[in-house]
């Protein structure tokens, strides 16, 4: 019996193909980022790019000797071995795949690296890491690398903005819009035309991933494997659309696309939506503790009780903490069973500040745990979610805490935005005080170069010039 003949199919307009291609969303994002790759940068926006190159290579030193970056520098090398310039934190020059691999978990190991409050991701850590990788054998002028990381971090926050609050309880953004917007950093390092940098976009977006369960199986030890797969996956695609293989055109918006399919219920509008503002890596947070960043209102509150009414530690009969209840989905550890959990325990965090009046990165790296007397504090303390509190969230992060002291007094301060945000800055010289504090073992010399390299952003007339990058900026060594 003959097989029966495949049934026609439709007859396509090419034409039409192309107006409704068009009039996507993300093809009106692609042309802003086009548009926005073209147009000179201001001096606010040179300023902030030396702020969060500053913020990258203040997290990736605060973490390069940890056994968990030798762990993703080995792991670089078995995935992607071969031989390269790209330098990469505390080890030697690697592939440009690998040392973004590698340097984007290990930036994000300490948990200090940017944030975003709508978002709600790290974009640094997967827009700068592949352009940084890519620059050497590229031979990237810093204009071509500013565009770049511009590029990553207005797709990877427009897109994480439009993915919503529903969205970031089950997907870590990071690892989900952080896919897309390492293709979009990659994809502007590499010069690609528009249509081959929507294709790009598409072909991450079919890549992302990042499951939040590991919280729920207190395997904090691999989040930074997320921003590092995310980088992989956005360097990949640029990449594999540079060949000519084609992606999605509606990845954020069709009915298989991101939002219908992880979840997302964040407004559509976020994606090529306000066009004219500044770019979005001015709505970036820079981190003023060594922790997750859903519980840094309740941190700041807490610091303002200390030093307002210099709180010492016997006084304290009883703490009080309201928090939005988002915060607690990903950083609700009751008492952490190791050192990865840290950064994840209000209960730690609260305790080691009432206890030292601040919080190192040695407190999070190396926690005394069995510590009776912070044991006695953490058991003072109550962590409890408002659902009040949660209207405002992601734009507000609020949170109140409440100090009960031994005489009988009542204190309380509240917090919506925190230290960090965009309407509480980072000035440069308080940049530089975080990088020496979060990476106490750079050098003086070693972070004056750092700080120079960084400040070569904000000089128009360096444009031009080659990207260079000694490893010696890395704490890296050179080819053997």
């Amino acid at each position: 019996m003959p097989l029966p003949l495949p049934l026609p199919l439709p007859t396509r307009d090419a034409d039409a193909d192309a107006d409704a291609s068009a009039a996507l969303p993300e093809a009106r994002l692609v042309a802003h980022i086009v548009t926005q790759a073209q147009a000179p940068l201001t001096l606010p926006t040179r300023e902030r790019l030396a702020q969060a190159l500053l913020d990258w290579f203040t997290a990736g030193w605060s973490a390069l000797e940890l056994p968990a970056a030798v762990r993703l520098r080995g792991l670089a090398d078995d995935l992607f071995a071969g031989v390269g310039a790209a330098a990469v934190f505390g080890g030697r020059v690697a592939t440009p795949l690998g040392a973004a691999f590698a340097n984007a978990g290990i930036t994000h190991l300490r948990e200090i690296d940017d944030a975003h409050r709508a978002a709600m991701l790290h974009p640094g850590v997967v827009a700068i890491s592949p352009v940084i990788a890519l620059a050497p054998g590229l031979g990237l002028t810093q204009r071509r690398v500013a565009q770049a990381v511009l590029a990553g971090y207005e797709v990877a926050l427009r897109l994480g903005e439009a993915m919503g609050a529903r969205h970031a309880a089950l997907f870590h953004a990071t690892a989900t819009a952080g896919s897309v917007g390492a293709a979009a950093a990659s994809a502007v390092a590499m010069g690609l035309r528009p249509d081959a940098l929507h294709h790009a976009l598409g072909i991450a977006a079919t890549q992302a991933a990042g499951l939040w369960q590991f919280v729920d199986d207190d395997a904090h030890d691999a989040k930074a494997l997320h921003p590092a797969f995310a980088v992989r996956n956005g360097l990949t695609a640029a990449v594999a659309a540079r060949a000519g293989l084609p992606g999605a055109r509606a990845f954020a918006t069709g009915r298989r696309g991101l939002h219908a399919a992880l979840s997302g219920d964040g407004p559509l509008a976020a994606l090529d939506g306000d066009l004219q503002a500044p770019p979005r890596l001015h709505s970036a947070t820079i981190k003023a503790w060594p922790a997750c960043a859903m519980l840094f209102t309740a941190l700041d509150a807490t610091l303002s009780l200390i030093e307002q009414h210099r709180i010492a530690p016997p006084q304290v009969a009883a703490v009080d903490i309201e928090i939005f209840p988002h915060a607690l989905k990903i950083a609700g550890v009751h008492w952490p069973a190791r050192p990865a959990e840290a950064s994840f325990c209000p209960r730690y965090l609260v305790a080691t500040l009432l206890q030292k009046g601040r919080i190192t990165i040695a407190d999070t790296e190396a926690p005394d745990l069995e510590s009776a007397a912070l044991q006695a504090l953490a058991d003072r303390i109550v962590v409890r979610t408002n659902d009040a509190f949660q209207e405002g969230f992601p734009n507000k992060r609020p949170s109140r805490v409440t100090l009960t002291l031994h005489d009988g007094q009542r204190l309380q301060a509240y917090r919506e935005l925190r230290r960090g945000d965009p309407e509480d800055p980072f000035t440069w010289a308080a940049l530089q005080a975080r990088l020496r504090s979060f990476a106490p073992a750079l050098g003086d010399a070693q972070a004056a170069a750092l700080v120079r390299w960084c400040e070569r952003f904000m000089d128009p007339r360096r444009d031009d010039q080659p990207c260079a990058m000694a490893p010696a900026l890395f704490g890296a060594r050179g080819p053997s």
